[in-house]
């Protein structure tokens, strides 16, 4: 199961908090973006619960992290 994670910062710190995103092994890909949002992820988990889980636990617990929006890829 893949998901895309769109996220709005705090600050202007997208290449430090994108790269450190890009250390977790549920991250296949990330990028910085101009307009409303600041990053996308690409993230994978074996089911919804998973990406949830991680979503909630490293993506908006984080401190730079304003908002986020998930989006699951239907197969």
């Amino acid at each position: 199961m893949h998901a895309y994670v769109l996220i709005g910062l705090r600050e202007a710190h997208e290449k430090s908090v994108l790269d450190g995103f890009l250390d977790f092994d549920e991250v296949e890909d990330g990028h910085i973006l101009f307009g409303e949002w600041d990053l996308i992820l690409k993230i994978k988990g074996d089911t919804a619960e998973d990406v949830a889980t991680f979503v909630m636990d490293h993506v908006r617990n984080h401190e730079d992290v304003r908002l986020s929006s998930t989006l699951i890829v239907a197969k």
